[in-house]
């Protein structure tokens, strides 16, 4: 054995010997938590429920629409079915789990149009709020604000259903990929627009009505977590009422807070109390400073020679 070998192996012996403290991240049985892979991959399936039009698999040979939607949720009930029986076992017995997980998979896919009706108000709601939008199609191809709202509807059956971890995971995929943070646990209305979306954060308890636009940058957030999980249950998040449009970098903060129906919440404000009904509500404008600088490059205002390097070409 060389001596990297044996400095190899050392390394695992102690690594190995430091899994023994029987702390939370010192767990080994991989197979007692659910498959975060499994679960990225049963969204992108459930986009296909969804959105039957707008994407195909090539492993599905069959034409007819009946027998393909039957293969797919066919696949899909399968893998949520064994998903939501790994997270249940740490309250019930296997045989309990996995009787619960087959009555919950059959509710989440009874829900499916009741989802859909909702969703095609956020497309509705998408194309009639962005002018830059050419067609319903770009909207479902292109934008991440629908992508994170339609898995975050998906999920939010599942936390109905008071299914553990899956519907976390699901909305935290999408927070990765767009990078709008939507709580499964937060209630959201219907013709729900997301413009742009980087940044928003929507927290577990915020209630969102009707025709409700957000920007990016948005933060409907608690005030203070510093109590920790003796907060839990509590509202901490907003109430946003129907019909309130909030600008970019806009931050709504407590449980109590509530933004009163047709209001405006113009861009950067901070806002940790309730604002009544049809008010706008803006940052007074700052003072901005303007200071003369030497140009680096041809500049006809200022008549500055070419850079030095111009030259040198």
């Amino acid at each position: 054995m060389t001596p990297i070998e044996q400095q190899i192996e050392g390394v695992v012996d102690s690594i190995l010997e430091d899994y023994r403290h029987g702390r939370d991240i010192d767990k080994l049985d991989p197979f007692q938590h659910p498959d975060k892979d499994v679960v990225i991959d049963m969204i992108g399936k459930l986009l296909r429920i969804v959105f039957p039009g707008f994407s195909r698999d090539r492993a599905y040979r069959i034409y007819n629409t009946k027998h393909n939607l039957s293969m797919l949720i066919e696949d899909v009930v399968y893998n949520l079915n064994k998903q939501i029986a790994i997270v249940l076992r740490g309250t019930m017995e296997p045989d309990q789990a996995q009787e619960k997980a087959q009555q919950i998979s059959l509710e989440f896919f009874r829900a499916i149009p009741g989802i859909r009706a909702v969703v095609q108000t956020d497309v509705e709601a998408f194309y009639d709020g962005d002018p830059a939008a050419f067609s319903v199609d770009e909207i479902v191809f292109c934008y991440p604000g629908l992508f994170a709202i339609t898995v975050y509807r998906l999920a939010h059956v599942l936390y109905t259903l008071e299914v553990p971890m899956l519907p976390r995971i699901m909305t935290e995929h999408a927070h990765s990929v767009t990078g709008i943070d939507i709580n499964p646990g937060a209630t959201i209305g219907k013709y729900f627009f997301i413009d742009h979306g980087t940044g928003i954060v929507v927290g577990e308890t915020t209630v969102i009505g009707d025709h409700v636009k957000v920007y990016q940058g948005v933060t409907l957030g608690a005030l203070t977590t510093r109590g920790g999980q003796s907060l839990r249950g509590k509202k901490r998040h907003p109430t946003i009422e129907d019909n309130v449009t909030i600008y970019a970098g806009a931050s709504i903060l407590g449980g109590g807070t509530v933004i009163g129906r047709d209001s405006v919440i113009g861009s950067n404000v901070f806002i940790t109390h309730s604002i009544p009904a049809c008010t706008t509500v803006s940052v007074k404008s700052q003072e901005l400073q303007f200071k003369p600088r030497n140009c680096s490059g041809n500049c006809t205002t200022c008549d500055k020679p070419e850079p030095f390097w111009e030259g040198q070409k």
